[in-house]
């Protein structure tokens, strides 16, 4: 069994594997390197390679020879025939096409569409194999599930040195971080805001960095709730700050507002997606893993099963200390009924005890999350051979 990831390419420069397909023409290291997913067809550079190299994981890159043909994806579209442009060479050579995609869509409607394109070329639907950031890929024959975003932002913040977990009083609460607008985290900060959760909190929502979607697109029933006229006032307010950052900076995984996680006792996480694109699957960010860094308990605002898929990963949800049952909870609604039930029964209590209570499993997610990522890899490559 191969014990490294062999990849070939049509180009390489820099000793980068050149973005597959890409029609865009950047080089590395320049700014025009990172707007490939912005060009058809949405192709970027190999996020896994650079896994590979900043963990030591063997891995090689080469133009002929049995490997995969890796294609990053920045964004999956569905208008792209991907399989007419791969180069006949792939075919012909028996290399198998390896779809790298760190994002959470749901990837039973990407093998869909892929198993469709098969048909239509007349390759066997087991000629590529489809790495996914939504743990329901691992529930599809082809397709695996793989934390990129953990291993992401391990990198991006690597220079960044987490201290001891402050041990002594917190003057807040809890921390609760809005960067992007959708309707679903308005509804969800806004019954923060009316249940007091916000009164002793570090607390945001900004309203400039919206997304194409209507309230109708919101997955929480606001009619059940009688919550939209509050929603409706909440945004007028809009936006809310607890720091002095841009919109740029917040979305900047090297720079971290330190305070939020040494002063506060919990985060409050409201993750990408609610429900991970209908798929029954999860979808862990940044968001999750900057509390784990940093030294906080949390509760995931997301898509069912994320705690579970943290302790698949390793990790410690605190469940001594926390009632995590809304995370078996499929009803989006009622998921977030128990999600704020849970985070009421925390205020209720001498949260600086509850905190103390909690630093075992605060140690070792920590040290989790700081180590080499390599077993990480050594598990993924291990699937693609199986």
């Amino acid at each position: 069994m191969d014990s490294q990831f062999r990849f070939v390419t049509d180009r390489i420069v820099k000793d980068k594997i050149y973005p597959a397909l890409a029609q865009w023409e950047a080089a590395p290291y320049t700014t025009s390197w990172r707007l490939f997913a912005k060009n058809w067809p949405n192709t970027i550079p190999l996020e896994l390679l650079e896994h590979c190299r900043t963990h030591n994981y063997p891995c090689s890159i080469a133009a002929t020879g049995p490997g995969f043909y890796a294609i990053g994806i920045g964004f999956f579209n569905f208008d792209v025939d991907y399989f007419k442009l791969i180069p006949d060479w792939v075919y012909k050579n028996n290399n198998t096409v390896l779809f790298y995609y760190h994002e959470g869509d749901n990837p039973y409607r990407i093998k869909q569409r892929l198993d469709e394109l098969c048909v239509k070329h007349k390759l066997p639907v087991n000629c590529y194999r489809f790495i996914s950031g939504n743990t329901a890929a691992d529930n599809i024959p082809g397709f695996i599930y793989f934390p990129d975003h953990e291993l992401l932002y391990w990198h991006r913040s690597q220079h960044i040195k987490p201290g001891p977990v402050n041990l002594n009083t917190r003057s807040k609460e809890f921390t609760a971080l809005s960067r992007t607008h959708k309707w679903w985290r308005a509804t969800v900060m806004t019954d923060l805001v009316r249940n007091g959760v916000s009164i002793n909190s570090y607390w945001s929502y900004n309203t400039g960095t919206v997304l194409a979607e209507s309230p109708g697109d919101n997955p929480i029933e606001v009619d059940l709730l009688s919550i939209q006229s509050d929603i409706d006032e909440f945004l007028k307010g809009a936006p809310y700050t607890c720091d002095f950052q841009t919109s740029d900076q917040h979305n900047d995984h090297s720079q971290i507002e330190s305070v939020h996680y040494s002063n506060s006792y919990c985060n409050i996480v409201l993750e990408t997606h609610y429900d991970a694109d209908q798929s029954g699957g999860a979808f862990l960010t940044e968001k999750t893993f900057k509390p784990i860094k940093y030294g906080q308990p949390f509760v995931i605002v997301g898509a069912p099963g994320s705690l579970a898929a943290l302790r698949k990963l390793g990790y410690r949800t605190f469940d001594h200390a926390i009632n995590n049952s809304y995370d078996t909870i499929q009803n989006n609604t009622q998921r977030w009924q128990q999600t704020l039930y849970a985070i009421q029964q925390l205020q209720q209590q001498d949260m600086h005890s509850w905190f103390q209570n909690c630093i075992p499993d605060i140690q070792h997610n920590q040290q989790l999350f700081l180590s080499s990522k390599y077993t990480r890899l050594n598990s993924l490559l291990e699937r693609l051979n199986d």
